[in-house]
């Protein structure tokens, strides 16, 4: 495995630690002029430009009339799945909702002796589009991105979610996908995917509806188009490539290590797979632990191109370094296989999700534990957090002044509005007073 160990003190060390804190990437310039032409086409021609791209790049024999997905189709999707995969969603869907459910943010107001009413009105986006993406054609369902993103969206209240996601070459949706909206109470689907589909959800077609938000992961086209369509829509982030750092000392497995590791490694040749060891043993078994697990992926030859191109293996000093670096860093998914890691967390400042001990692996996270798996990626978690139901809320400021609170304020208002040149301002209060 042409992974080798490099100390963070080291020449070597150092520019790795340099490219990872400056891994922000922004789009390709090729990309952000084709997602530009396909927003273009989708504002003016709308139903009929979204078909032209489905046919094009995902179901040749697409038609206007199979654009949603029908009645029928979801009713059969159920004769397409097992008992065994119907069992393991409710158990995630549990999950999810019972973690979610604690993010909801309530309504609030503030009295004053004066009569002075302020506070927080706390309501839902009207609409949510949700994106998911097709996974090899369809072959591989990410049902988790369907629960992750749905279900705070009805968590939050939102009173339509619409979903969309490519079609195979047949122009179907695969049934556990279909399945899985409908156990979380989406109907509305549609099969449009990459820019165009996002690109409806924005701009709205005469089939696909306008939306308020617009959440779920995707390739560059779809990162692209949600940066571009950021402003007329809320979008939940612009993600990057998926990425872990794993701070282990002596005692941890490299089992685990290699593991932990590879199932990033095989999301995509950019994935970033970090190890920051307090052990130089560690750093020398863990290579060959991942060549021996690579042999038995069945995707091993994305995670070896990852992990030739992107993975690092740095050896810290002690914890303390190693913990402040994966702070510089801000990653994604962090994890702690160290002998206390509860001890550790209070000095975390930045990272996406935290999973702690030997028995954390990030997969738990990604489908069944509870929290969300829409995270900030490439540095972003220095500021940005999990896709949550707040993203789906939004909040109005309540105000209401009694006569007596209105006297008492005026004259400060009228100080700042005169201040700022605004005699509108000033004035708007002084009208009040006169009248009374």
């Amino acid at each position: 495995m042409p992974i080798t160990p490099v100390t963070t003190a080291s020449q070597e060390g150092q520019i790795l630690i340099a490219g990872l804190l400056n891994r922000f990437q922004s789009a390709d310039s090729s990309c952000r002029v084709s997602v530009e032409e396909i927003l273009k086409r989708i504002r003016e021609e709308k139903d009929a430009a979204v078909l032209d791209y489905c046919r094009q790049f995902d179901a040749p024999e697409m038609t206007l009339d199979q654009l949603q997905v029908s009645a029928a189709e979801m009713h059969a999707a159920y004769d397409s799945v097992d008992t065994a995969f119907l069992e393991t969603l409710a158990v995630a869907i549990e999950r999810i909702q019972g973690f979610h459910e604690r993010e909801m943010e309530d309504s609030w107001l503030q009295t004053r002796e004066d009569g002075t009413i302020v506070g927080r009105l706390v309501r839902p986006v009207d609409s949510a589009g949700l994106y998911v993406p097709g996974g090899q054609g369809g072959s591989t369902p990410l049902v988790s991105s369907v629960l992750m993103n749905g279900i705070p969206a009805g968590i939050a209240g939102v009173a339509q979610r619409v979903m969309v996601t490519p079609p195979n070459a047949r122009g179907e949706v695969n049934p556990h996908l279909l399945v899985a909206a409908q156990e979380i109470g989406i109907t509305e689907i549609y099969k449009a995917g990459s820019a165009w589909a996002i690109a409806a959800l924005a701009y709205g077609t005469e089939t696909i509806p306008r939306v308020d938000v617009i959440v779920g992961p995707g390739n560059q086209f779809v990162a692209e188009a949600k940066r571009q369509l950021s402003g007329l829509v809320r979008i939940d982030m612009i993600a990057g490539p998926s990425e872990v750092l794993i701070i282990a000392d002596g005692r941890a497995r490299a089992a685990n290590i290699a593991a932990d590791m590879l199932a990033q490694a095989e999301h995509d040749p950019q994935a970033l797979a970090i190890l920051v060891t307090t052990d130089a043993e560690m750093a020398r078994q863990v290579p060959a632990e991942l060549e021996r697990q690579l042999a038995l992926l069945s995707r091993q030859d994305i995670a070896r191109r990852s992990l030739a191109d992107r993975g690092v293996i740095l050896i810290a000093e002690d914890l303390e370094e190693a913990i402040e670096l994966a702070n510089e860093i801000a990653i994604e998914h962090l994890e702690l296989m160290i002998a206390d890691p509860w001890a550790k967390v209070p000095f975390i400042r930045h990272a996406g999700a935290i999973f702690l001990g030997d028995h954390t692996p990030e997969a738990a996270g990604d489908y069944l534990a509870g929290p969300n798996h829409v995270l900030p990626t490439m540095g972003t978690a220095r500021f940005a957090s999990a896709l949550g139901v707040e993203t789906f809320l939004k909040k109005s400021s309540i105000i209401s002044y009694s006569e007596i609170a209105l006297k008492n304020d005026a004259g400060h208002i009228q100080m700042l509005a005169r201040l700022e040149g605004l005699t509108a301002h000033a004035a708007s209060v002084a009208v009040r007073l006169a009248g009374e």
